[in-house]
């Protein structure tokens, strides 16, 4: 093998030295993330602050891996903090588990936990993988936390589980666009999923015996 073969070999290499870069400046840049994307969860509150989750332990209860770990507790009759008779006193989420399954979202009856699209967050040890209330709940403002070793970027916290604003259930075509949940604080009452399905076709003429009759009688 010659010196020449050693060159050919390189040629695409070279080639493509002097063409556009398709490739992201990551992490300065960020390419567009899905709508449906799991990713970091919330624990939401309502718009007049009150928390949403209720204590009622069914996401620790469907989470296949085991990751979560919630106890409830009676609300303080003089300064309840959620709606209901208990509250999440308790509420712990070990990332070193969590597959984003999103079935804790889909199982919460008060929409109190949500995913959001942060996705790069990682841990040097492994108390700050299991993340607490503290760390979940939104705060006064109804952002979510920024903890030091998560990379938030503007639009990551908007769409939260989207897939399950679809608002199709059983893929019924009458409640597409029907909005089934309450606001945030922060946010309000947050939009349906769009682009379930296109515009309705234009219903076709019949074609039938009488319409066949009626064109022979011309």
């Amino acid at each position: 093998m010659g010196l020449l073969d050693y060159v050919r070999g390189f040629r695409v290499t070279f080639d493509k030295l002097f063409e556009e870069r398709v490739t992201t400046e990551y992490p300065q840049e960020k390419a567009p993330k899905p709508d449906r994307l799991h990713g970091r969860h919330v624990l939401n509150r309502y718009e007049d602050g009150m928390e949403k989750c209720i204590g009622c332990e069914l996401c620790a209860g469907v989470c296949p891996a085991r990751c979560i770990y919630v106890r409830g507790q009676d609300n303080p009759p003089d300064d309840p903090v959620s709606p209901g008779e208990r509250y999440g006193y308790v509420y712990e989420i070990n990332y070193l588990r969590c597959i984003h399954c999103d079935l804790c979202v889909e199982a919460c009856p008060t929409q109190a936990i949500t995913e959001t699209k942060l996705f790069e967050f990682s841990f040097t040890n492994r108390s700050d993988a299991i993340y607490t209330k503290d760390e979940l709940l939104v705060d006064d403002d109804g952002m979510p936390q920024n903890l030091p070793w998560e990379d938030w970027r503007p639009g990551e916290d908007e769409v939260t589980s989207a897939w399950m604003r679809a608002t199709s259930p059983a893929g019924d075509a009458a409640y597409v666009g029907e909005v089934g949940w309450s606001g945030e604080l922060g946010y309000g009452v947050r939009a349906a999923e769009a682009g379930q399905h296109g515009e309705d076709p234009e219903p076709e003429p019949e074609s039938g015996p009488e319409s066949e009759s009626e064109g022979g009688s011309h």
